[in-house]
């Protein structure tokens, strides 16, 4: 009985021995993999804003062909790089299947991730939308600079830079969506008159009641 115990206790303990260092090698993988998804964020974010502030000056400059936004681009970069392969002493390749096993899982974690996120940008009015909404709310004429003032803090998610929006107003200005005054040296953008249809339609009103 002894000779027989002695050599299951050193199976065991080669067990424990490779488990522990491959649960090791396994978490310090998932750091690495996890500070190269951040830093892969941070630069998909970048693109993103750019991207964002291109978009807006081609709408502003009113060139109506668009480029495809990139879709496709975030499902790429959200994947880590390839893992190196590392040899497996383990009986058999079981903790070396497992690590292969979570790869894909862990990429398709980051898809639904970057899908989302691409979903929400989409979901967002254009820099356009929101001047003309703004215009449409205000009772007197605004300058560039007040327009850019109260969008960036009704939206501080983004980065609505100055120069962009007078660019887009002058865009409105040039496909009579906006109007533009000066007052000395300061140029004020408001909406449009709106048509003069309200009184012809009281007019008619009261020429019926009075029937």
């Amino acid at each position: 009985m002894p000779e027989t115990t002695t050599p299951a206790t050193e199976l065991a303990s080669q067990y424990i021995a490779q488990v522990t260092g491959d649960l090791e090698a396994n978490v310090k993988e998932q750091e690495r993999i996890n500070a190269e998804i951040a830093s892969l964020q941070e630069q998909l974010a970048a693109l993103q804003h750019d991207h964002s502030v291109l978009v807006n000056m081609q709408q502003a400059l009113g060139i109506t062909t668009a480029p495809a936004a990139p879709a496709a681009e975030p499902e790429s970069a959200a994947v880590p790089s390839p893992r190196r392969k590392k040899a497996s002493a383990a009986p058999g390749g079981k903790q070396k299947t497992s690590k292969s096993a979570a790869a894909p899982r862990k990429r398709a974690a980051g898809k639904p991730a970057a899908k989302a996120m691409g979903a929400a940008k989409a979901a967002q009015p254009t820099l356009v939308e929101l001047i003309r909404r703004h215009l449409a709310e205000q009772k007197e004429p605004r300058s560039a600079a007040e327009i850019s003032t109260a969008l960036g803090q009704a939206h501080p998610d983004r980065d609505i830079a100055d120069k962009v929006v007078r660019v887009t107003l002058e865009g409105l200005v040039a496909k009579s969506q906006a109007e533009r005054s000066k007052q000395g040296r300061s140029v004020f953008y408001a909406a449009p008159a709106s048509e003069p249809t309200a009184a012809p339609e009281t007019e008619a009103r009261s020429a019926d009641a009075g029937r």
